[in-house]
Formats: structure tokens, C-alpha cells, sequence
């Protein structure tokens, strides 16, 4: 669930050359990648750790190699734990575990669906319901593109379509195609090749006013054995302010809550090896790149896309991930908290 605070902000336009792989729009299942070599360093929170290949989608990277979704944050030398960290951990939950907030798309629509779309592809006019805080259209959504949850079916129904060519990520909130174009809530764009954030106090189709593509665990990249970019995690409660990248926030003057964009990782003495498979892979990343809090929410939901490929491997996902609490992280620091824009 996400909680939209009306305020003002705009979208940053970032450049960047990249190269069509494919025509014609992909779905999650056959479009995204990440290397599955295994990342330099180890997990065991020593310095000098080594960052993995940046995820690629479509023939985009997404965001440069140096950009915080793609930074593991395992060198406890220069990511000490946050002096909050028991406050923030209390706050969200420490006796709560870990939830997968994914599945299959056919049957349930479980999870935040996602696509590509050539260079080509039309652009759609759209209309936003807060028009001044939205980049405008067009924005290149096929009339049938995959709207979380399915179309018409409440809460968040983002969408979210990587252009490729351009490299363009256009992502929308409350989203609903109303021929001959679609109605939202909000809209941003976001060009991969930059790490220049947006406006201090801008929003985004999430409450973070962070992109939501870079933090979902996509199925492609469990199956290839590596998760190489932090995860998209809700919490039930936050506090207004966010630390960079996040750029906005939708939370309370209650400063023992988490603020938007803090990350947390699992602890460098948390036991893996009874994990296995996919579990494996996700409790890995979340030791390596951790969590970023994206959104209001079920606290301890990290989030991924919406694929049948999941079908098989939900089952093991969510009873071992059950055993993954609030108590096994702990909050990193990686900037000061911010309220310009607010």
C-alpha cells in the first residue's frame, strides 16, 4: 500500500545511450537480467567488498555501477551501523519476519508487473490527477500494458515500462487506461545513464519518490543466482524526512520511525546456511545490498515482480523466508536525514 502525500515535485531527465536488444514489448519473464557471477568480497561484513554486475534490462543498465541501488552496503567500515538502528528495528518490528510480497501473474496478479517497449512504441497521452507534481506525457504505454494487481483492481496499481533505445523507465501510480490514454495519480520518468537525483521533496509514483524497477527481485535474477541491487521494502509507519536517494516522504513528526530511504541489512552473523535455493539467493542480496525503505506498508514486504515463472518457487520462498525477523537486521548508515522540500 502506498500513502500519496500531496506536494509539489517534478522529475529530473537523466541521458544516456543504450542499444535495443529486442522489438516489441517483453515481460518480465523473458526481459530482465542480472549476471549471476558471484559478487567480489564476501558477505561477512569485512572491508573492501566488491559491488557485482549491474543489473541490466532490455539492453539498460540500470543506473550506473556507482549508483546506491547497485552499491552493497556489507563493508561495515564505510557503512557503520546507524546509531538508530535498535529504535528504527523496534519501530518496525522486531519480532516480525519477513514477507515476499511476489508471486505469479495469470492467476493472482501477486507482485508489481513490468515491461519493455521498443523505441518505437507510441506514446499515449496521460492525464494525472495531480498534474503539476507529474512529468508530463506522453509516455509510451501500450493500451494493454500490466497494471499491478490488474486493471481496475485497487490499491497501488502502478505500471511501470522501460523504453528501450532511450533507456527511458516511465513508472505511474493509481493507474487506469482510459482510451485513448491512461489516468494516474502521479507520474515520473527516469533516464538510467545518471545518478543526479531529483529536487529535494520530490515524489514519485512511490512515496520515497524513488524508481520502483531497480529494487524488485525479479525472478530472472534468482534463477541466474544473484541479486546484485538493493530491495524495495514497506514498513508500516515512517517518519517525515528520507535520506538520499530517497528524495521525499509520507510519514509522521515521530522520529523513533524509520525514514524513507534507510537502508538495513541482514546482520554479518545472521546463519545462511540452512537457505536454500531461491531463499538462498534473496537472503544473500539482503546481507550484500540490503533493504530500502520505498513505501508505506505491510513492514518487513520486500517486493518483486509479478511472473508465472514464480509459481514453483513461492512455496520455499515464503516458509524459509519466515525465518528472517526484524531482529536479524540492523540499519545502515549512508547519509543524514533530510526535510528540505517537505
Amino acid at each position: 500500500m502506498r500513502a500519496f502525500v500531496v506536494t509539489a515535485f517534478a522529475i529530473g531527465t537523466l541521458i544516456v545511450a543504450c542499444s535495443s536488444s529486442t522489438s516489441g514489448s517483453s515481460s518480465s519473464s523473458d526481459g530482465g537480467s542480472s549476471s549471476g557471477g558471484s559478487s567480489g568480497g564476501s558477505s561477512s561484513g569485512n572491508p573492501g567488498v566488491t559491488s557485482g554486475p549491474v543489473p541490466t534490462i532490455g539492453g539498460c543498465a540500470i543506473f550506473p555501477a556507482d549508483n546506491p541501488w547497485n552499491t552493497r552496503i556489507d563493508d561495515t567500515t564505510k557503512y557503520p551501523v546507524n546509531a538508530m538502528s535498535s529504535t528504527y528495528i523496534a519501530s518496525i518490528g522486531a519480532s516480525t519476519h519477513m514477507h515476499p510480497d511476489w508471486g505469479d501473474w495469470s492467476t493472482n496478479h501477486y507482485g508489481i508487473p513490468w515491461q519493455t517497449v521498443p523505441a518505437s512504441q507510441a506514446g499515449a497521452p496521460m492525464t494525472f490527477n495531480y498534474a503539476d507534481q507529474s512529468d508530463p506525457g506522453p509516455y509510451p504505454f501500450p493500451s494493454d500494458a500490466k497494471v499491478e494487481g490488474g486493471a481496475n483492481s485497487g490499491g497501488d496499481q502502478h505500471v511501470l515500462v522501460l523504453e528501450e533505445g532511450s533507456c527511458t523507465l516511465y513508472e505511474t501510480y493509481n493507474s487506469s487506461y482510459t482510451n485513448p490514454g491512461w489516468t494516474c495519480d502521479s507520474g515520473a520518468k527516469f533516464n538510467l545513464g545518471s545518478d543526479a537525483l531529483r529536487t529535494d521533496g520530490w515524489t514519485s509514483a512511490d512515496a520515497a519518490g524513488l524508481p520502483v524497477l531497480p529494487g524488485l527481485v525479479k525472478v530472472s535474477e534468482v534463477q541466474a543466482g544473484a541479486i546484485n541491487h538493493a530491495i524495495r521494502m514497506t514498513v508500516n509507519s515512517s517518519q517525515q524526512g528520507y535520506i538520499h536517494p530517497a528524495t521525499h516522504a509520507a510519514g509522521d513528526n515521530n522520529t523513533s520511525l524509520p525514514p524513507m530511504g534507510l537502508r538495513l541489512r541482514l546482520q554479518a552473523s545472521f546463519d545462511t546456511s540452512k537457505f536454500t535455493g531461491a531463499s538462498l539467493v534473496v537472503v544473500t542480496a539482503l546481507k550484500q545490498y540490503g533493504v530500502i525503505v520505498a513505501d508505506n506498508g505491510s513492514s518487513w514486504y520486500i517486493s518483486g515482480d509479478s511472473d508465472d515463472n514464480w509459481t514453483p518457487l513461492m512455496d520455499d520462498l515464503v516458509s524459509q523466508l519466515e525465518n528472517v525477523h526484524g531482529s536479524d537486521f540492523e540499519a545502515v548508515q549512508t547519509g543524514s536525514i533530510s526535510t528540505a522540500g517537505l
